[in-house]
């Protein structure tokens, strides 16, 4: 990276427009298999929202030696949706991994939505079937059309499903794909679209389970998104019974309650995670292995995917 004695800012609008997709998922894959690449656990605090509600505040720090340091902080207010404005909001501070010399700051709201849309492309890229042609959006936030739109840029779907829990969100996001040429629609009932699903892909705040894996059909992919807490779920007990497992990182998605609730009830065992990332990306896990298997990605988002989003940022 080039020296700049003048620390720099980027604004959300900065930020989405130097992250295009192709260039964003190819920069996850890089960095997942650089030599000197590191991301610790995130630390998670609740945090009382002054209204008698628990939020939560999140630090991931990430670093390629001798080249980038990022560190992200993130908010994540449940209740912000019922007051129109984002349940996460985050900001990332990149340094020198030469020197340590503070490069700047950029917005972390769009950043995250698209790292994190990214990674589950580049998951997607492997454990999807190629010729997938339905895919499902199961949430309404700012999560909902990014997925969307990472899907779409690893395959090509033939419609994409909208769902949430208000149907007026849904069909916003849904027309929100359309002006981008996207056949997107409405889906009325949750259990018939996840039936009819190739892939289905999850960004909510749910604390009870709203994927059903005894509808999955054989072959579907389920994107694991929202829930980050172990209390936090989108998926229930068959979905990861019936599964080949794999997450973002063990380590963090094994916090998340999609991993975090049924392996403490025994339902399933560490072992029984197929691979993360990272081998994913560099082929140690072949990813899917035949047309009838079902997958399933648990993305709890770790720190180096900010640490190529925020690389990639700062490299203009």
């Amino acid at each position: 990276m080039a020296d700049n004695p003048d620390p720099r800012f980027f604004g959300p609008d900065d930020v989405g427009r130097l992250l295009p997709w192709d260039a964003l998922i190819a920069s996850i894959e890089q960095v997942v298999l650089e030599e000197g690449a590191f991301a610790p656990e995130r630390t998670v605090h609740t945090v009382p929202d002054g209204d008698g509600n628990d939020a939560a505040f999140l630090m991931k720090p990430g670093w390629v030696a001798g080249d980038v340091i990022a560190v992200k902080a993130v908010t994540f207010f449940p209740n912000n949706g019922l007051l129109d404005l984002p349940t996460i909001n985050a900001g990332v501070l990149l340094f020198s991994g030469a020197d340590g010399t503070f490069l700047g700051a950029c917005d972390g709201n769009v950043l995250t939505t698209r790292r994190t849309a990214a990674a589950s492309a580049v998951a997607a890229k492997r454990l999807a079937r190629d010729d997938a042609k339905q895919l499902l959006v199961v949430g309404t936030g700012a999560l909902a059309p990014m997925t969307a739109r990472a899907h779409c840029a690893v395959r090509n779907y033939d419609v994409v499903d909208v769902w949430g829990r208000d149907s007026d969100k849904a069909r916003r996001v849904a027309n929100s794909l359309i002006t981008e040429n996207i056949s997107a629609r409405v889906a009325d009932d949750l259990d018939v679209a996840v039936a009819e699903a190739d892939v289905i892909t999850c960004s909510t705040g749910a604390k009870s389970p709203l994927i059903k894996g005894e509808l999955l059909k054989p072959g579907a992919h389920v994107d694991l998104i929202g829930a980050f807490t172990p209390e936090m779920r989108e998926s229930d007990d068959d979905v990861v019974r019936r599964s080949t497992v794999f997450a973002d990182t063990r380590a963090d998605g094994t916090l998340a309650g999609d991993l975090a609730q049924p392996l403490a009830a025994g339902i399933i065992s560490l072992e029984d995670i197929a691979g993360d990332l990272a081998e994913l990306v560099a082929g140690v896990h072949p990813g899917r292995t035949s047309d009838d298997e079902i997958t399933m990605f648990k993305s709890a988002g770790f720190a180096l995917e900010d640490v190529a989003a925020a690389r990639l940022v700062f490299s203009t």
